[in-house]
């Protein structure tokens, strides 16, 4: 269900309202289906997240067709005109460079890059969101990147979440866990996944799949011997959408 204000509003009202593309009809439709009531205090921002998930599952996209490699911490690389490769595979922000120019080149100079799929989810929710408020504003909000497992900025405003409180809609990220993966590829314990529409899924190292096929590529990077399936896990994560809609100028899609 749908909130916006005091009032509960349905699908059909809302795609008269705004121009919807196929991703975005298919988050109105699931929100619409759930019992779980989203909440908007205005109908910018209820777009605003549209948008922003739009540009998430487009981010995934293009970092699918980037050309960036997948590496293990200590194989990562990244471009030295913009960022430092830090001893832990980490990529900092070079002193002077702006932050929307670094995260645009992971996308237009791929091969330049390599890095695991947890720091993939970071740098396409940069992506994602440089997309939705603009650059200026961006440069703003994140003067400083160090892009790495687990490390965003607190601007995001990331949020997990158990799926039973909730539904999957595109643009977010979930986890595929594959726990008798080979301790000579720690790397393959799990997959951090977009979830794209549609039934896909996107993972960096794996690309662009159903769920069944991303299980199936996990279980084959198993130790020897290993019973236990790869599964999607039970949780789900989120920028803070309300919070960045402050930001935001750019109409719909």
């Amino acid at each position: 269900m749908i909130k916006i204000g005091q009032s509960f509003i349905n699908y059909e009202t809302l795609r008269n309202q705004l121009r919807l593309n196929q991703t975005q009809q298919e988050i109105v439709e699931r929100m619409s289906a759930s019992p779980v009531v989203f909440g908007y205090d205005s109908l910018d921002q209820l777009r605003f997240e549209l948008k922003l998930r739009n540009d998430i599952v487009k981010s995934a996209k293009a970092l699918n067709d980037s050309g960036a490699s997948f590496g293990s911490f200590s194989r990562s690389r990244s471009n030295p005109d913009y960022w430092n490769t830090t001893d832990f595979g980490g990529f900092q922000l070079r002193y002077g460079v702006r932050p929307s120019d670094a995260i645009r080149d992971i996308f237009t100079n791929g091969s330049e890059y390599a890095f695991e799929c947890s720091t993939a989810i970071i740098i396409l929710y940069y992506r994602a969101v440089l997309q939705s408020i603009g650059a200026q504003t961006f440069d703003r909000l994140f003067p400083t990147i160090l892009l790495f497992d687990g490390q965003y900025d607190e601007g995001l405003g990331l949020t997990t979440q158990d799926l039973t409180n909730t539904v999957v809609l595109p643009g977010d990220v979930l986890y595929f866990d594959n726990p008798d993966y080979n301790p000579e590829t720690p790397e393959w314990m799990g997959e951090n996944v977009v979830y794209l529409g549609n039934g896909l899924f996107y993972g960096h190292g794996i690309g662009i799949m159903g769920a069944s096929e991303m299980i199936y590529n996990l279980n084959t990077l198993r130790m020897p011997g290993a019973r236990r399936s790869a599964y999607l896990m039970n949780r789900v994560a989120r920028p803070d959408f309300a919070s960045l809609a402050r930001y935001s100028t750019d109409s719909m899609p």
